[in-house]
């Protein structure tokens, strides 16, 4: 099943990504799509927000990766600069660890990534409104997807 919500600002973004935080649990993974500008960064910042983490977060599209700590701990990857690499920086290390991760581009690592995550994919419509898609491979997914719903 697909799971959508519209939001109409960066706030409204953020604070439904918060409220998905509260669910989450070490080794949670989701995957953001979406074009430029679409919203994952922000989305992500309030993953962070409700994950207890009080540095600042932004897109690590030239370090691939950066980590933070809070209630829970937080690996977030950028793999825009991957597209058309067979680097593999670790994936499966990252994918086992006691955190949540969240993807941005991620169909540029399909192949690494686990069967079983949340897919969130952004698009832009009129405004600063924004559709979300959640695609949930997985039961855990399922939960969350209608836990954020309720």
């Amino acid at each position: 099943m697909i799971y959508t919500l519209n939001v109409h600002s960066p706030e409204e973004t953020k604070a439904m990504a918060v409220k998905l935080a509260s669910f989450l649990s070490p080794k949670d993974l989701i995957t953001l799509e979406g074009d430029l500008g679409a919203g994952k960064t922000t989305f992500t910042k309030g993953l962070a927000q409700g994950l207890g983490i009080s540095r600042n977060v932004n897109s690590p599209t030239f370090t691939i990766l950066k980590q933070y700590e809070g209630r829970l701990k937080l690996n977030h990857i950028d793999a825009y600069r991957l597209e058309d690499s067979d680097e593999d920086i670790g994936f499966d290390e990252l994918f086992e660890e006691n955190a949540v991760i969240v993807v941005e581009w991620a169909q540029f690592i399909e192949e690494y990534l686990p069967a079983k995550r949340l897919e969130i994919r952004i698009a832009r419509e009129a405004g600063d409104t924004r559709r979300f898609s959640f695609h949930p491979f997985g039961e855990r997914y399922e939960f969350l997807c209608k836990e954020l719903m309720k």
